[in-house]
């Protein structure tokens, strides 16, 4: 593929997952109560929550004083990280990588993008989320009438895949570390709840890392250390 329409192929695959990402977010964000579930089967549900820090639910000093430093920090770095990424992607077109890395790093750009634009604006264009039955699920609002500051915003997320539940049996060998489960506290297989975006970051970097590792390792050296053209093995 020429260095135009791969361009071009990145462009719109970045616009696309923003938009599938948002979409989904604002449908859930306008349709649902915080906390709320919808089962589509036993092992996959919509379950609406939101969270000030990082992917997959994960929050950066939460319930402490530094939280809204946190939540600043890394809004900034995601902003940061965009950047990067955006200059990589051009450098790496303009020296003829290979179309899948082009494509994979565009994913990992719009997965990052897409929870940026929560942290900034939806503080600001949406009224808060409250649990059922405490009000209507959320609306937009007038710019800067919204529920939080700029880059306060709460990132969305909804999609969630309890694959396997099991109640903690009793393991001699194991149930003397700390953290691990009770004896019969009830546990499930891959409890985080994410979004597109983190979807598209996430299937992005560990197809990276299986098939573009040699890439990945040269990112910082200068040109004249090791060129593309001994690295870019895979194919179109």
């Amino acid at each position: 593929m020429n260095k135009k329409r791969l361009a071009i192929l990145s462009i719109s695959l970045v616009l696309c997952i923003i938009i599938i990402d948002q979409v989904i977010k604002v449908v859930v964000k306008t349709n649902m109560h915080l906390y709320e579930h919808i089962r589509v089967t036993d092992w996959f549900y919509i379950a609406f929550t939101e969270n000030r820090g990082m992917a997959f639910g994960m929050q950066l000093f939460k319930d402490t004083p530094f939280e809204n430093v946190g939540k600043m920090g890394l809004t900034i770095f995601r902003i940061i990280a965009a950047f990067f990424i955006i200059y990589y992607i051009r450098q790496q077109i303009r020296k003829g990588a290979s179309t899948g890395y082009i494509v994979l790093l565009s994913m990992v750009l719009a997965g990052d993008i897409g929870n940026v634009i929560d942290c900034m604006f939806y503080g600001q264009v949406f009224s808060e989320s409250l649990p059922y039955p405490s009000s209507a699920p959320s609306t937009f609002v007038p710019f800067g009438e919204g529920y939080d500051a700029f880059m306060m915003g709460r990132v969305v997320d909804m999609f969630y895949f309890p694959l396997v539940e099991w109640n903690m049996p009793y393991i001699p060998l194991l149930s003397w570390i700390p953290g691990f489960p009770a004896v019969g506290e009830h546990c499930v297989f891959f409890n985080a709840i994410f979004n597109f975006a983190d979807a598209s970051i996430s299937v992005s970097m560990i197809l990276l890392i299986l098939f573009y590792r040699k890439h990945i390792m040269e990112i910082g050296k200068k040109d004249d250390e090791v060129p593309l053209s001994q690295t870019s093995s895979s194919t179109e």
